[in-house]
């Protein structure tokens, strides 16, 4: 009897688990303030297979995302890509992103942009919308460190914006 309960548990435990097998869209954008650097430095990691995806709706089909030669123009569409779809205000005040550059590993994309000139912060708006294009369930995660303090927040298609207080 112990044996045939094993043998059920093996069979049926394998279907179950994968019946609710389902994808995840999701970012996380990492935004720290280094005040003697007068810096605003951003990490966005983002699925490869996804912001792929993205590149070729929107710039070039047949674009492929590898860390192995690489067509050079990659990166300036995906300079272009994060330009428009992640906008900073900082105390009330649109800032450029600088695209410094960006890395692989394993499934995720790393990419570093940077704000420089930033004296001080009070107000911190950010705006990701980062594959929402492609994923209506898509969800992007910000977390800062911005004067000391930890602050997060999820964003969707239904919600892009987040104003964070930093006085």
């Amino acid at each position: 009897m112990k044996l045939l309960k094993i043998l059920i548990a093996a069979f049926i435990l394998p279907l179950v688990a994968f019946t609710s097998v389902h994808k995840y869209y999701i970012s996380v954008t990492q935004i720290n303030y280094v005040q003697e650097k007068e810096s605003v430095q951003i990490i966005s990691r983002i699925f490869i297979d996804d912001l792929e995806n993205a590149l070729q709706t929107n710039y070039d089909e047949f674009l492929v995302l590898s860390d192995k030669d690489e067509a050079p123009i990659i990166s300036s569409y995906l300079n272009r890509y994060l330009q428009e779809h992640l906008k900073l205000k900082i105390n009330d005040e649109d800032v450029k992103l600088n695209f410094i550059g960006k890395e692989y590993e394993g499934d995720i994309v790393r990419c570093y942009l940077e704000v420089e000139g930033v004296t001080h912060i009070d107000t911190f708006s950010v705006t990701n919308s980062i594959l929402f294009d492609l994923f209506d369930d898509q969800k992007n995660i910000i977390k800062t460190k911005i004067n000391s303090k930890n602050k997060s927040v999820i964003l969707s298609s239904d919600n892009p914006n987040a104003l964070l207080k930093f006085n």
